[in-house]
């Protein structure tokens, strides 16, 4: 349960949600209800604290209390000092936000000699992946069936970028390592930098494993791509999941003022939102096109029930490539002005405009309910909800136990016999075969002979990649040295008394083999010793 509400706690400060004492008991007792049975017990019961009110009661009765005993120290095993409360402290933040825009971050640029491209700014922003809109049929007829989870599906992202509108390639952390739908791929080649923990949340040791691996690399290359020294400054926010000891040589990390992210964080002014607008607008892209593609007894429930992380992926892809330079460049206004261009129609809050209204038009093309009349209102309370406290159900879900994703995983990888997979020599040629196929069926479907041969044209410009890596692979395995095929013949069985006598190897040259005695046979009666001969097995080519 404790854990439960740290994971809560921290999320309501990322999302700036103002909180008090008397919010967060409640919270700890409605957590506890939710994860211990009824008359159960656990080691959250001790609320410890003899002088609490509360304790007239008898303890055997009670069951937890969430009393102020128990809440100084779960404050002090968490370390949490304090509680802000609205109002002052909302004062306090602009005036700190401004002290820091005019006098902290100028002077920071002007002692380092930092120009745009060497200043980052990263942000982590949780993304429910396969979230519905609660009006869709989808979401009415799922939600009714046991262990429905697709609504509470969470990644975590860390986004950065830099002044002038470079845009790293994002960190994304999951609850499983290897799920089923990324099984033997190259995670290196992922959109992605690939993350994982049992909550699918930040935590210090992955915000130094993303600075090591993935922050450091990309900047390098970056930098050395544009002529630039490699001198960064990395400004992040004060959240507890980051690390707050980051070195390397050549990096400068300068955490912002607490409860100012809102106000100044280059992420926080609506590039996170706007990417999310377009994750949207390519999820109904990508179901639309799946719709025109798909036979007469196409699915909707099907589709989304198929709907994974690899595709999931794809859409994150997708919607990085729709975030323009100029966009990044507009959230910076705030805290740098002086850098920022004013381009008409790329700022993040008309990105995000866009991205709602052609969403809404993709929706109003499918005939179920939710779809053929959603509005911009329903798009935006959708991309909200990312931005939300997260409920009860998700906090349990979060701190209850492995996802069955691991556990899938882990029975994969018990298999004797995995399957072949990968870029082999024998997938590359099925794949040319499926090509080829394609060419023949359009060439015999079509009646219009150009439009087939522009058709297998373009096949051709697209397998060319693949054609030539099986070339490659190919030419390879003919190079292979001979000594592969050479095997060591098994020691001769002893002759019996009534095998022929032995014949010099003249005589043998000149004799005719009866049928009934093989090569093999012959030569053992001969005598000579067993030599290293080619595999019978082997083709002629490879002989």
């Amino acid at each position: 349960m404790e854990n439960a509400l740290s994971v809560w706690i921290t999320d309501c400060r990322e999302k700036k949600v103002s909180l008090d004492t008397n919010m967060l008991r409640t919270k700890a007792k409605t957590l506890y209800d939710s994860l211990v049975p009824e008359g159960g017990s656990n080691e959250d019961d001790d609320d410890g604290d003899d002088d609490d009110e509360d304790d007239l009661a008898p303890r055997e009765k009670r069951g937890f209390i969430a009393s102020k005993g128990w809440f100084e120290k779960f404050k002090r095993r968490f370390g949490l000092r304090s509680v802000p409360l609205y109002g002052e402290a909302a004062l306090a933040d602009q005036e700190a936000a401004l002290r820091y825009v005019e006098d902290e971050f100028p002077k920071l640029i002007k002692e380092g000699g930092y120009i745009p491209e060497q200043v980052f700014n990263m942000d982590e922003t949780g993304l429910f992946w396969k979230r519905m809109q609660s009006r869709m049929f989808l979401y009415k007829d799922e939600v009714k069936k046991p262990g429905f989870k697709a609504h509470k599906d969470r990644v975590t992202l860390l986004m950065c970028g830099n002044a002038a509108g470079f845009m790293l390639k994002p960190g994304l952390i999951y609850k499983s390592l290897n799920p089923c739908a990324l099984k033997n791929k190259n995670k290196a080649l992922l959109p992605v930098y690939w993350m994982s923990n049992k909550k699918a949340w930040i935590t210090k040791a992955l915000t130094l494993d993303w600075f090591v691996n993935c922050f450091i690399p990309q900047v390098k290359l970056y930098l050395a791509e544009n002529g630039l020294p490699f001198k960064v400054l990395l400004l992040m926010d004060c959240a507890g999941g980051h690390a707050m000891d980051l070195h390397y040589k050549g990096v400068q990390v300068e955490f912002l003022p607490p409860n100012t992210t809102s106000l100044i964080q280059p992420m926080d002014q609506g590039v996170i939102r706007a990417f999310k607008a377009l994750y949207t607008r390519s999820t109904m892209e990508g179901l639309i096109s799946s719709i025109d593609e798909g036979d007469d007894d196409f699915s909707l429930k099907k589709y989304w029930r198929e709907y994974n992380i690899a595709t999931c992926l794809a859409n994150i892809q997708n919607a990085l490539k729709e975030m323009k330079q100029q966009t990044l460049n507009a959230s910076w206004r705030k805290l740098w002005p002086d850098v920022v261009h004013d381009y008409e129609g790329f700022t993040p809050d008309e990105v995000h405009h866009f991205a709602v209204d052609k969403a809404v038009r993709l929706a109003q093309l499918i005939a179920n309910e939710g779809f053929s009349d959603m509005t911009a209102e329903d798009v935006n309370s959708l991309i909200e909800c990312h931005s939300e406290p997260l409920t009860d159900e998700v906090l349990v879900e979060m701190t209850r136990s492995v996802s069955e994703e691991e556990e899938e995983a882990a029975d994969d990888g018990d298999d004797d016999q995995p399957e072949q997979r990968g870029l082999t020599l024998e997938n590359l040629q099925e794949l040319c075969n499926m090509a080829r196929a394609m060419q023949q069926r359009a060439q015999e479907i079509d009646d219009i002979m150009v439009r087939a041969i522009e058709f297998s044209n373009h096949i051709d410009g697209d397998m060319a990649l693949y054609k030539g890596i099986f070339a490659q692979m190919k030419k390879q395995r003919q190079q292979l040295p001979i000594t592969m095929f050479l095997v060591r013949r098994k020691p001769p069985a002893e002759v019996s008394d009534t095998t022929p006598p032995a014949a010099s190897p003249a005589s043998y040259r000149d004799t005719t083999l009866p049928p009934a005695v093989s090569p093999a046979l012959l030569e053992a009666a001969v005598g000579d010793p067993p030599p290293l001969t080619i595999d019978d097995e082997a083709s002629p080519e490879e002989q």
